[in-house]
């Protein structure tokens, strides 16, 4: 069903963009996500780029924002270039806004087909001394880019000026999408929401003998019931030894009784997405060692929450869940030496390969610088971002195994930074041993 009408939002978040000191004079291009081939006949489900998105709410492919400034008393104006209404296609693919709808509901200042972007793209330009689009992410809207700015130069005739200069908009973009709205924050609530039934169904309904496909299976199943349009990822369910691979996404093998199953799953609720991990066992409790990993790892979790706040940084924080992660690896006989000494060197990498967090919101890893004039930023309320610490045991780390073989142990919440401190948006999962054990 197509829409009537859209949140006022989206309008404001181009106006907000044509206001950034750095975008005076300039023009933004921002082209739509391609539908994507699967197989003959046959393409991958569509999800909108994430910038366009952002600034339109518009999800057909075949399509274009251009943003322009004021230029020579005119007032800055959103253009939209989309497909045409095809009663044909329509027919077999569904109502097109086109222009119209382009114009009505999209609140575009102007619209034009799609196939007419290169043609018409030269006089909308004119008195626009620079561009904001990303080049090299796809070769045919970079040659259509690329033309209109060749037009561009040949109509200013013998003037001596060069090219337009094609600046990348990812950063001031990233910035604002990195500052999380309130109407933002209410759609990470409910993908997190969501999630958090989604794993603690996960949790009440595992048992030795299912596969992992059919875990990965109810997780999507719940998402899809309560309104999540997709996932937000690939779902990583990892049973064993598969939860130290981890990108792992084969999720094809049977679950044992005694094994821990490591589940990274969030769904994406109006193009915001949750990510989080639990690891719990198949059968009904934590064995002793598995137990002793799974309290270190909440321990470094838990006090890397503690200092989630405005001031703290990304990198202290993950300097924190290393310490500890190293302490619990030295006090186990798994390592030796001194803790410092081994972080410094990477040595602790053995057991925790990654970092603690990444940025959230739109994307998985979302957008956002992580310094500031070469230093690590700060974090600031509105800022969304996951803690993250794990341990693994690799299968082939022979020195490792014994007790602790086949252990892979993550556990991530998803952080929003408050003004005084952190609201953990995932807590709707349980992750207290005794909280898990009691729902098996």
């Amino acid at each position: 069903m197509l829409l009537t009408q859209l949140p006022s939002y989206f309008k404001a978040r181009r106006e907000k963009l044509l206001s950034h000191p750095d975008a005076e004079g300039a023009a933004f291009i921002f082209p739509a996500a391609h539908e994507l081939a699967r197989n003959p006949d046959v393409t991958f489900p569509f999800r909108q780029e994430s910038h366009f998105f952002y600034l339109t709410g518009f999800e057909e492919t075949e399509s274009f924002l251009v943003l322009l400034p004021a230029v020579s008393g005119s007032k800055p104006k959103t253009v939209l270039f989309v497909r045409k209404r095809d009663p044909l296609m329509e027919m077999w693919e569904g109502e097109r806004y086109g222009i119209e709808g382009a114009l009505k509901v999209f609140g575009a200042d102007e619209a034009y087909l799609f196939e007419d972007f290169e043609t018409k793209m030269p006089d909308l330009m004119k008195g626009v001394e620079k561009v904001f689009y990303r080049a090299n992410m796809d070769e045919a809207n970079d040659r259509k880019v690329m033309s209109v700015l060749e037009k561009l130069r040949r109509l200013a005739g013998r003037s001596g000026k060069a090219m337009l200069s094609i600046s990348d908009p990812q950063v001031i973009i990233g910035e604002m999408r990195l500052f999380k709205s309130e109407e933002e924050i209410k759609h990470m609530r409910e993908a997190c929401r969501i999630s958090a039934l989604a794993h603690t169904a996960a949790m009440k309904e595992v048992k030795p003998g299912m596969n992992e496909f059919e875990v990965e299976a109810l997780i999507d199943y719940v998402f899809r019931k309560n309104g999540c349009a997709r996932v937000g990822y690939g779902s990583i369910v990892a049973g064993g030894k598969n939860a130290a691979c981890l990108h792992y996404r084969f999720n094809n093998e049977a679950l044992r009784d005694g094994d821990l199953l490591l589940i990274d799953a969030g769904g994406e609720y109006n193009y915001y997405t949750a990510d989080i991990t639990r690891t719990f066992p198949v059968g009904k409790k934590f064995s002793k060692s598995q137990a002793i990993i799974y309290d270190l790892v909440l321990k470094a979790q838990m006090e890397c929450i503690a200092m989630a706040k405005p001031g703290t940084t990304m990198p202290a924080i993950h300097r924190k869940a290393c310490e500890i992660l190293t302490e619990g690896m030295l006090s186990l006989g798994l390592m030796k030496g001194d803790v410092s000494k081994l972080i410094d060197s990477g040595e602790f990498k053995r057991f925790y390969p990654h970092g603690t967090g990444h940025w959230l919101g739109m994307d998985v890893h979302d957008v956002g610088l992580y310094q500031l004039n070469g230093e690590p930023r700060k974090l600031e309320a509105g800022m969304m971002f996951t803690i993250e610490p794990g341990f693994y045991v690799q299968p082939s780390d022979e020195a490792a195994r014994g007790e602790f073989k086949d252990i892979g142990i993550r556990i991530e919440d998803d952080i929003l930074v408050t003004s005084q401190g952190c609201e953990v948006m995932s807590s709707g999962v349980p992750k207290k041993r005794e909280e898990i054990e009691a729902l098996k």
